[in-house]
């Protein structure tokens, strides 16, 4: 009743009652660097097939829970519980990467990722992953993997330069 109220009010006065949406941040300078890769995949476009767009995610046991819009309707107990704060927690770290149509992974990392178990996924695990990607693919792949903490390392930016030769995007690589 209090969220139709709200959106009845709001639409009296020509407002839409709207729901938040988190985004990342994003800082001044990257709009540059966006724009630059746009016009670079504008510009050579047949490029998108060959790009390995990758990305981890972390996960944990809280997971993510809106419990805003949620309701219970219950006769015998109007007290619902949602359980969180655990005892015993844990988390995850997942990798995977898109190529064309084909998807790559899910990889799940052992631990925490830093640049030491990045750079051991790079060199000992990806190889592995892209042996189902078609070999004359896999020669004109161009890397792509955003600019966190464990990807910038000194190592890790070591063997997409050698694995990728000019052909890696990110924070420090040839393609930013």
């Amino acid at each position: 009743m209090g969220s139709d109220l709200v959106t009845m009010v709001a639409n009296s006065v020509h407002h839409h009652d709207q729901s938040i949406q988190r985004i990342q941040h994003l800082e001044t300078a990257d709009m540059c660097s966006r724009l630059e890769m746009c016009r670079w995949i504008n510009s050579n476009s047949h490029m998108i097939r060959n790009i390995l767009f990758t990305e981890e995610a972390h996960f944990t046991r809280d997971g993510v829970n809106n419990t805003r819009n949620s309701h219970l309707c219950d006769r015998d107990n109007p007290h619902g519980n949602v359980e969180s704060y655990y005892q015993h927690c844990f988390s995850v770290n997942v990798w995977c990467g898109v190529i064309c149509d084909q998807l790559i992974g899910p990889y799940i990392f052992p631990q925490r990722l830093t640049g030491d178990i990045y750079a051991n996924f790079l060199q000992d695990e990806l190889p592995a992953l892209l042996e189902n990607v078609p070999l004359q693919t896999r020669r004109r792949i161009y890397y792509q993997h955003d600019g966190a903490p464990p990807h910038f390392s000194q190592v890790d930016r070591h063997y997409p330069n050698h694995k990728f030769p000019n052909r890696w995007i990110g924070r420090g690589g040839t393609q930013n």
